[in-house]
């Protein structure tokens, strides 16, 4: 089978706390698989074409239940890679009565921040339509120069790229590298997906979420701006350089009954890129992403949450 999307990034433990509530109050939790990327590649395979997805997980036996979940999810195991000298990343997910989350890492030199640059081939590059990466591998280790030098090298291959900043203040102890090497990504993406606050935090300003893509855009380099508003839907600026056309749309979000919102933002990206690459505009895209994400939310864990496509189906006809 041939696989023209590329989706790079970490694979990680999500322990979901058994209540609502303070970890210090929390005495049990729920092992799922999780990590941004990892959710966007499962969510593409369950709405589409399984893509590529190149990872690392410890050799250890979080890594080896995370590399069995994505091979059941219908990923190839070509670039899934094992360190036998790292361990696998946690992430404890605090929720609050809403089901709105915080994150606590535990990622001290752990597999994902261990991606080395030249791993996926030119031949790869050259086969793929789309190559999307999340910002988290960005952070720390021989990660970043991995994620850098693809993204550069998906560009040149005129491959489009999509970028999710997915920015955790935990993991950048260095505020003032944020900007710096998250401006070194955006030179080579077309498509940036993020929430207002995180464009705001790159430098990007707008007194609302349509005025902070158009920014992004504006000012460049990325041709597309998504910006999520969590169950306020998302907004989203193109220009005309863009391959679907320069436009501004909005959609205010589905209502549904939201159990646990981890993993709705990667459901979207999924969406987005789902969407794109089916030749839907920009109008179309933004309402079928935000069906993705809202359908996302209406069952615990992230991964384990995603829907197919029949269950998005369902919930746009009864928009």
């Amino acid at each position: 089978m041939s696989h023209d999307v590329l989706v790079v990034g970490e694979t990680l433990i999500d322990c979901i706390p058994e209540r609502p509530g303070p970890l210090e109050d929390v005495a049990g939790f729920d092992r799922r698989p999780g990590g941004a990327p990892a959710n966007v590649a499962v969510a593409l395979a369950r709405l589409a074409e399984p893509p590529l997805f190149w990872t690392r997980v410890g050799d250890d036996p979080f890594g080896r239940y995370l590399e069995r979940a994505l091979v059941d999810h219908g990923l190839p195991d070509r670039f899934l890679e094992r360190d036998s000298t790292a361990q696998t990343t946690l992430a404890f997910v605090t929720h609050d009565e809403t089901g709105e989350r915080e994150f606590t890492f535990y990622r001290d030199g752990t597999a994902d921040t261990r991606l080395e640059s030249g791993r996926i081939d030119d031949a790869t590059l050259a086969d793929c339509e789309w190559v999307h990466a999340g910002g988290v591998t960005l952070s720390s280790g021989s990660s970043r120069a991995a994620t850098l030098d693809l993204l550069e090298r998906a560009a040149a291959a005129d491959c489009t790229v999509s970028f999710d900043p997915n920015l955790r203040s935990e993991l950048w102890p260095d505020e003032g590298t944020v900007a710096t090497v998250v401006g070194d990504a955006l030179a080579h993406v077309d498509v940036c997906l993020a929430t207002g606050p995180e464009l705001e935090a790159l430098g990007y300003e707008g007194e609302s979420a349509t005025a902070l893509a158009r920014a992004a855009v504006e000012e460049g380099p990325v041709h597309t701006a998504f910006v999520t508003r969590g169950a306020a839907g998302a907004v989203a600026v193109a220009d005309a350089d863009a391959p679907w056309g320069g436009a501004a749309v909005e959609h205010p979000g589905f209502a549904v009954d939201a159990v646990d919102t981890t993993g709705a933002g990667d459901a979207f990206v999924a969406g987005v890129i789902a969407a794109l690459r089916d030749g839907d505009d920009l109008e179309g895209t933004v309402t079928f992403a935000n069906a993705v994400g809202a359908r996302a939310t209406t069952d615990r864990g992230g991964m384990t949450a995603l829907p197919t496509r029949a269950e998005v189906a369902a919930l746009l006809e009864g928009e």
